[in-house]
Parts: C-alpha cells; structure tokens; sequence
C-alpha cells in the first residue's frame, strides 16, 4: 500500500535507497528501482531530491544526525568522564553493528562519481566527533595541551573502533577470534589509546 503521509514517503525512500544501496552499491541502483521499492513513482523522488546525488547527501546527513543524538545522550549523562568515553566507545561499536545499512553509507560508501557533499552538511556531520573529542580532552586535562592534540587522538582511537566494525560487517574476523574478546578488547584499548596516562 503507497505511504501517504509527506514525511513518512521521504522517510520511505531514503530507507528504500539505503537498503537498495547497502546491498547492490551505488552504480546498479537507479531511480526507478528505489521509487519501486518505495511504492511511489520516480517523479514523486524529484518532489524531495533533486537527483540521486542529493538523496545520497540526504542519507549520509540522517546517519550522522542519528549518531549525533547517540553520542549527546551518552556525553551529557551525570558520569565520570572516563565513564562516558568508554560508554561512548562500547556504543559506537554497537551502533555499527546494529545498523549496517547505515554505517555503510556514512563511512564505506565510496561511489565513483557524486557531487561533493555541500559544506553546510559537511561541518553537520562533523558534530559527533567534535563532542567526543571535547570528552576526550575532560577525561584527561593533563594530557592535550589543546583541542587540536585532543582531536587527533580521537580520530586515532575512532580509527581503531571502525576497523573494528568494519571487520565485523565485513565478515573478515578470523574465525578463531571470541567477537565479543574482540571487541572488548578493542574499546579497552581506544580508551587507552585517548585517555589518561598512566
């Protein structure tokens, strides 16, 4: 049966092209194909997006506003911030996990050809890594000197945390490798890796 509430049809395609392009790619999805899997017609898509750059710009945006509203529960939460790191770490991983399809368009998805992603949306999805780099630097003061020195180590531990999920998703973890050790061991160590010295 078509959707016919406006905001639950943009939510039905941008969900019909997420899951369209989490399993075939981004060159073998086309308009038609999302539209069908939508239950609507291609000229309802150029309603909300312009083309299917702009979709694809819309779904990264919604990933990371997504995330974002994850990563400000957990840094606003009445904790030690050592705590809310570790927090932060453990959910970063579950979120990726959790939800594939969306991971997939906000860090692995890497089509040949689309328009760049406009500045505005841009500084948009930076937000949940400023806000845990800003945790980063209150769970350990006498460590960064200054926001930058903050910020490379969380990209540093982030690195670690997506290779993580990324093996996962992948299926690439060695079959003899606990996933849960894994992963455990994984967030114990990006804590490490940003957190006070020892």
């Amino acid at each position: 049966m078509p959707v016919s509430n406006e905001s639950s049809l943009r939510d039905a395609i941008l969900g019909a092209a997420r899951r369209l392009i989490g399993r075939e790619g981004y060159r073998d999805v086309s308009m038609r194909r999302i539209a069908r899997a939508a239950r609507c017609s291609v000229s309802t898509i150029y309603l909300y997006f312009e083309n299917k750059d702009a979709l694809i710009h819309a779904l990264i945006y919604e990933g990371f506003e997504r995330w974002h509203r994850e990563t400000l529960a957990i840094v606003e939460r009445p904790a030690p911030p050592i705590e809310r790191l570790e927090a932060l770490c453990r959910r970063y991983v579950e979120f990726g996990l959790e939800n594939p399809e969306w991971y997939e368009v906000m860090y692995l998805f890497r089509p040949e050809r689309i328009a760049r992603y406009p500045k505005e949306l841009y500084r948009r999805t930076r937000r949940p890594m400023e806000l845990a780099a800003a945790l980063v630097a209150e769970s350990a003061p006498d460590r960064y000197r200054n926001a930058e020195e903050a910020r490379v180590a969380t990209h540093v531990a982030w690195a670690l945390l997506h290779g993580v999920v990324s093996t996962i998703l992948a299926q690439r973890l060695d079959s003899r490798i606990p996933r849960s050790e894994y992963v455990e061991a994984a967030i114990a160590q990006a804590v490490r890796v940003v957190g006070p010295e020892r």
